[in-house]
């Protein structure tokens, strides 16, 4: 059942920045989300598309959705699909912490060679980006090997022991180059046609080590055993200390070896 953002008897709370996109934008059922989002289906000028309601501020919001209208313009004629805001009605991309998105049609990757298209995309993103100004208060991985704090991240938090570990495995990417990693690569966030990879959800994308995205099924971005490793190990050290403290937190953590 669709909901009217615009009458005050049938709001949900912080959705009411919907009627900022017109008169007859519809908010309809939830979807699927990350932990610090809200995600929903919505109609806005006659059209389905995915909204997402959060806290980020408006310099964080001008960064995401900046870099992806660049990714779109440089890459969306190469087989790459991204979640495109849609702007207000006075043409704003973002208000109240709301964002209004396409939605990007297709299926999570399953077989290897579903993965190779996915990884040959990611390194195009790569490419597209280097030289990219860092997400506003973020810190990228090996930032973090002298910095406490960044974003959602904060090592105080965290066990000695747990931060050591961590550290050890982002050093080993140190003095790489850097660009946009999308930041979370999982299936759910990976839309696949026979034409396109859509990549969704840039909520968790920063200025980082590419390596951070590259550790995927089936090593299909034949980086080799030793660095597939070094990159899986800082991966899992990066989700560790973002997410800390809560189950998933802590189970990836437990993946981090000592050094």
């Amino acid at each position: 059942m669709a909901h009217d953002p615009h009458d005050p008897h049938d709001r949900c709370e912080g959705w009411e920045a919907l009627a900022d996109w017109g008169r007859d934008a519809e908010l309809l059922e939830p979807l699927t989300g990350g932990a610090a989002n809200q995600v929903r289906s919505v109609r806005v000028g006659g059209r389905l598309a995915v909204a997402r309601l959060g806290s980020r501020t408006d310099a964080d919001l001008a960064w995401e959705t900046g870099l992806v209208l660049h990714l779109d313009r440089a890459l969306g004629g190469a087989g790459l699909a991204l979640p495109v805001p849609v702007p207000t009605a006075d043409g704003r991309l973002f208000s109240r912490g709301l964002v209004v998105m396409t939605r990007v049609e297709g299926e999570p990757p399953q077989a290897e060679a579903d993965w190779r298209r996915v990884a040959g995309a990611v390194r195009r993103v790569h490419a597209a980006t280097h030289g990219w100004p860092q997400r506003p208060w973020w810190r990228s991985s090996t930032d973090l090997l002298t910095a406490e704090r960044g974003t959602r991240t904060d090592l105080t938090a965290m066990p000695a022991e747990g931060v050591r570990r961590c550290r050890a495995a982002w050093a080993r990417l140190a003095g790489r180059p850097v660009c946009v990693v999308h930041g979370d690569l999982n299936p759910g966030n990976i839309r696949l046609t026979a034409q396109r990879v859509g990549l969704i959800d840039w909520d968790e994308s920063r200025v980082d080590v590419p390596e951070l995205d590259l550790a995927l099924p089936h090593d299909a971005a034949d980086l080799g055993p030793d660095a597939l490793d070094a990159a899986a190990q800082a991966s899992a050290a990066w989700e560790a200390a973002v997410c800390w403290d809560d189950d998933y937190a802590r189970s990836r953590l437990a993946e981090v070896r000592s050094p």
